[in-house]
């Protein structure tokens, strides 16, 4: 059971809004390549697993933003810590989608 659940919001600063969602898509492929269960929503991208492990991929992507052309970003981040473990992302969404 995850111990941690992040959501991340980044909104780059580039130069139109095509290389805004380019830098979107480069930043939602990092995050699935970190081993991390994760979920893509229209909004923010979630997280689960491992506080310290979340919070190093929410650090990387700063940086990663920026190499990819932001110049500056905004992230908002929504955190869920409980040591005993949180509900998962399937528990808090599956009984809301269709089957």
């Amino acid at each position: 059971m995850p111990e941690a659940s992040i959501a991340i919001q980044v909104l780059p600063k580039a130069k139109n809004g095509k290389q805004s969602l380019k830098i979107i898509d480069e930043v939602i492929g990092f995050i699935k390549k970190q081993g991390v269960t994760c979920e893509v929503g229209p909004m923010e991208t979630a997280m689960e697993g491992d506080l310290d492990q979340l919070l190093e991929i929410v650090r990387k992507i700063q940086y990663l933003a920026v190499k990819k052309g932001a110049e500056s970003l905004f992230s908002y981040i929504k955190i869920i810590y409980e040591p005993g473990g949180v509900m998962t992302i399937g528990e808090k969404v599956t009984k809301h989608r269709k089957i």
